[in-house]
């Protein structure tokens, strides 16, 4: 069994290895894959039901949340099928390497371009969802960068058979046996963390715990969030129908995921308007409201007492820090825009706030003054993905504000290096340049494209 170090060194090698592989070389690479994951679907989601039995008795158990149980089913709905398309999405998806960016003619033949290239090694640590292994081995492979992958101990079993489907795939490839490599214990990961000569960029995917834990113990730059605390707000001009549709999708749809609303914001002015509707259409759907005074008021003034009324109850000041991840939501009434704004800033997690309004001028100053990755007008904050965004698939969410923000797909894996060309008949020397000397150029390069 090779150790972690061996591990991290096979990663880079293999990444530097690869920069010479062709693009195309990196499409057929998916396209084997996909198939390998096709040829091994019966024994991965079988493997995936083994993990799902398991996993049920430590949420019997209390030792597992019901929404990390969700979270690991590769059977459900059409989720393997999205899982293939996404491969084949990212495929398709422009090369994101080897575009120029900035290029400057410094002087007669002496060529500057900005170009970008792949990060690197990735180290990609995350929970529950076995699928991730297929994202992001996609997404870094399109984007030459080499990944090393762990998954939680929960989906063991299904990521070990995706594992064994992708290597198949890539042995099928040019690209290096050792591109994409995955790793099974805690211990692996402690001692990854620390080999900051061969990883360069860590991304946790997975709980606050988790992810905080990673960003203590690595000097090894980290991507990604902790928590999906995010909002919808009800601005005072908002439409009904558009308040109704939205706040109970952003919080029903899916409420385990990171894009799923946590906190409801009602200007004062809706509390007995718009409010109840909203309330009533949340009730029906189960969800349990975690309300201020006016808001709980509110609701119990409505007649007839509307269906499920007990599962509206006064929110604790924890209400609003909290990431529920499941059909709960802490309801606030706010006087004011700009009173939203505040909350939103002081008590988000910057993932994806959303407001519900009729009006240019909030909407453009809510967008502006929320700092989160993601500002919605009038939408479900669980369009906050990278298939929806259209990237293919995502490696993650980052709530950073540095390189990459918001669902990270295949440009937030490139960065980017400059490139000197000289084609002067002796080349270009700075000695050359300076008081009484040549003068710099620095001429834009119409329509650039790489020379090399």
């Amino acid at each position: 069994m090779s150790t972690a170090e061996e591990i991290a060194k096979a990663a880079k090698a293999a990444f530097e290895d690869s920069q010479l592989v062709q693009a195309e070389e990196r499409v057929n690479a998916l396209k084997y894959i996909c198939d390998a994951l096709e040829a091994n679907k019966t024994a991965i989601l079988a493997a995936n039901t083994e993990d799902l039995k398991a996993a049920q008795v430590e949420v019997d158990a209390g030792r597992m949340s019901e929404s990390l149980l969700k979270r690991l089913d590769l059977n459900k709905g059409d989720k393997w099928d999205s899982m293939l398309q996404g491969v084949l999405d990212v495929a398709n998806l422009p090369d994101p390497t080897g575009i120029v960016s900035y290029a400057k003619e410094l002087d007669d033949g002496l060529e500057l371009y900005r170009v970008s290239c792949p990060i690197g090694v990735l180290l990609v640590i995350f929970e529950a969802r076995p699928e991730v292994v297929v994202n992001i081995a996609a997404l870094a492979i399109k984007s030459g960068n080499a990944p090393i992958l762990k998954g939680g101990k929960e989906s063991n079993a299904t990521t070990q058979l995706l594992a064994q489907a992708i290597a198949s795939g890539l042995a099928q490839s040019s690209l290096p046996s050792t591109y994409v490599q995955t790793i099974q214990t805690r211990a692996e990961v402690s001692s990854l963390l620390s080999l900051d000569k061969y990883i360069d960029l860590v991304i946790p995917r997975g709980s606050n715990s988790l992810v905080r834990s990673i960003q203590n113990n690595t000097r090894i730059p980290v991507m990604g969030h902790a928590d999906g605390l995010c909002s919808v707000y009800l601005d005072e001009s908002a439409d009904l129908e558009k308040a109704v549709r939205v706040v109970v999708d952003s919080k029903t749809d899916y409420p385990s995921a990171c894009n799923s609303t946590e906190t409801l914001l009602v200007h004062e002015s809706l509390v007995s308007t718009i409010w109840p509707k909203v309330a009533q259409a949340l009730l029906a759907a189960n969800v349990r409201l975690l309300c201020d005074g006016p808001t709980l008021s509110s609701i119990h003034s409505i007649s007839p007492p509307p269906q499920n009324i007990s599962l509206a109850s006064p929110a604790s000041p924890e209400a609003y820090t909290t990431e529920h991840l499941t059909l709960v939501l802490a309801v606030r009434a706010v006087p004011s825009l700009a009173d939203a704004i505040k909350h939103i800033n002081s008590h988000s997690s910057h993932h994806t706030d959303s407001i519900v309004t009729e009006s240019q001028a909030a909407a453009s100053a809510f967008v502006r003054g929320v700092d989160s990755a993601g500002t919605f007008v009038n939408a479900s904050t669980r369009f906050a993905d990278g298939f929806r965004y259209g990237f293919g698939t995502e490696v993650g969410i980052s709530t950073g504000r540095i390189h990459s923000r918001g669902p990270v797909g295949l440009e937030g894996l490139v960065i980017y290096k400059y490139m000197l060309r000289s084609t002067g008949d002796k080349g270009h020397i700075v000695g050359e340049f300076g008081a009484g000397k040549k003068q710099y150029k620095h001429a834009q390069i119409a329509n650039a494209r790489l020379p090399f």
